[in-house]
């Protein structure tokens, strides 16, 4: 039996590799956009149905009053726009008009959508007897066979997502952050009823997902969160609004996409938790521009490197008691060149950093570099002190490429950093540790978790050192052996074609 992790679930893989049809019919950089387009098309025509079935069941005449689909965060949908249009019109040649004006209906309905849903169907580039099958796919896809079928499609838009991170490669990851990557952020920060999440640069809103989710599965409400979020790239600014649309969160992301340091759509914002995943080490992000921004609190960020830009801005937008969860490469930890040591000792001394967790490589889909999530806090539980997470060897090898997290990986990191708030730490010899804030200056402001929580002590396994170190040094004797026998085979097999060594 397969293992179920967070990079791949069975029947969001389905409808994965139904769309791959498409494959080879369609422009690479036109093929998101179909795809996505058609599960959130298919997923609120999914909703409204049932709503629908379950008003006409009630015998009050409410099946076309919109209020009673949107009192139960549900889209109303025009019956231009309904699957059941649109699956009707699959092999016919006018489909791809049919998916747009249904897309065009959506929007009217829908303002918050205005200008957001992908309207490329009627395209000459797309094979119209294609997109018709891939309708067909859709169409018969049985939906009512999970516990949770209303969020079945948004489970599957996410899986989606990351494939075509996966996919794309280094582009993947603007718009996406693994979801086991996500889940560690948001069970550490432990986001509560009627609190403000907010995300700078949130690609297509998986943090935002996961917090609902986490709220929702705590016993609280998934829409008593306010979201304000801000993307820069118009493609991923519209997914964002369709992966929240599709998920029932109400989220302030602006009214267009903006780079976050030259237009901050959110000035005034005081937020409870701040999660991102900044671009990593971004280059010419404008400081000439902004020498003298407000949001420089600890020192002007170099131009080379917006690591310490995109920690300021979020400090900056922190309430009183508010924590951030960001990803950042590992540089970020140890660099003094160009003022970032003086910017981190800084914050260090205003007792921001309240944990450090190094991750393994390969989580991510665009990059194999390590990456650190730090935790930063504006009321610590444990003041003058930082807990030091060393994660590099947890997790497992999902494919030849890809790492993942467990829920029980994710578990024991956020049980580790609960246990350190409430006092009841034990450090774990190359696993955890707590440091105060004199450790970490004898350790130059450094906050490389290795240099804390120190090696694993290794189980002795009985055999007396001499012992070993007689059967160690005969074994290599023999491979010693058996390397020359090769090193003199492969000498004699280039000799015998005219290569002499």
């Amino acid at each position: 039996m397969t293992e179920k992790n967070n990079a791949n679930i069975g029947f969001e893989k389905q409808i994965w590799d139904a769309a791959c049809v498409l494959w080879g019919h369609i422009p690479a950089a036109e093929y998101r956009k179909v795809i996505v387009g058609l599960i959130f098309l298919r997923y609120i025509s999914s909703s409204f149905e049932r709503r629908y079935q379950e008003l006409v069941s009630d015998g009050d005449g409410f099946e076309n009053d919109r209020d009673a689909y949107t009192m139960e965060n549900v889209f109303f949908v025009p019956q231009v726009a309904r699957w059941s249009t649109v699956s009707a019109a699959a092999h016919t040649p006018e489909i791809g008009n049919v998916i747009d004006n249904a897309m065009r209906a959506i929007e009217k309905e829908n303002i918050s959508l205005k200008n957001v849903l992908p309207k490329n169907y009627a395209s000459p580039d797309l094979d119209k007897r294609v997109l018709g099958d891939v309708v067909d796919l859709f169409t018969n896809m049985n939906m009512g066979s999970t516990e949770d079928s209303k969020d079945l499609l948004g489970r599957t838009y996410e899986y989606c997502i990351a494939q075509f991170a996966a996919y794309e490669g280094v582009k993947g990851g603007e718009f996406y952050t693994p979801a086991s990557v996500v889940k560690t952020l948001v069970s550490v920060l432990k986001p509560f009823n009627n609190c403000r999440v907010y995300d700078p640069c949130c690609g297509s809103g998986g943090m935002f997902v996961q917090s609902a989710k986490f709220i929702q599965a705590h016993s609280g409400n998934r829409g008593n969160i306010s979201v304000y979020g801000q993307e820069s790239n118009a493609d991923t600014w519209k997914m964002a609004k369709m992966n929240m649309a599709i998920r029932g969160i109400d989220a302030d992301f602006g009214p267009y996409q903006a780079d976050t340091f030259f237009n901050d759509l959110h000035p005034t914002l005081k937020a409870d938790f701040i999660m991102a995943n900044p671009p990593f080490n971004l280059s010419n992000w404008g400081q000439d521009k902004l020498l003298d921004d407000v949001r420089w609190k600890y020192g002007i960020p170099p131009a080379g490197n917006a690591n310490f830009a995109w920690i300021q801005h979020m400090i900056h937008h922190l309430a009183p008691n508010g924590k951030i969860g960001l990803v950042l490469a590992n540089g970020a930890l140890s660099t003094q060149t160009s003022g970032e040591g003086e910017i981190r000792k800084k914050i260090i001394e205003d007792d921001l950093i309240e944990g450090i967790v190094a991750m393994p490589t390969q989580l991510f889909y665009s990059v194999t570099i390590p990456v650190t999530l730090w935790f930063i806090s504006k009321n610590k539980e444990q003041k003058c002190r930082t807990l030091f997470v060393d994660a590099r060897n947890m997790g497992h090898m999902v494919d030849r490429k890809h790492r993942d997290f467990s829920d029980e990986d994710i578990k024991k990191i956020a049980d580790t950093f609960t246990a350190f708030q409430n006092g009841k730490e034990e450090d774990i010899k190359g696993f955890c540790a707590v440091a105060s804030t004199a450790d970490i200056v004898k350790q130059d402001y450094i906050l490389t978790p290795g240099r804390y929580v120190g090696i694993e002590e290794q189980k002795d396994d009985g055999e007396p050192f001499d012992e070993k170190m007689t059967r160690l040094t005969s074994e290599l004797s023999e491979m010693f052996e058996k390397s020359h026998e090769l090193e003199d085979k492969i000498r004699k097999n280039l000799k015998a074609i005219g290569y002499d060594i």
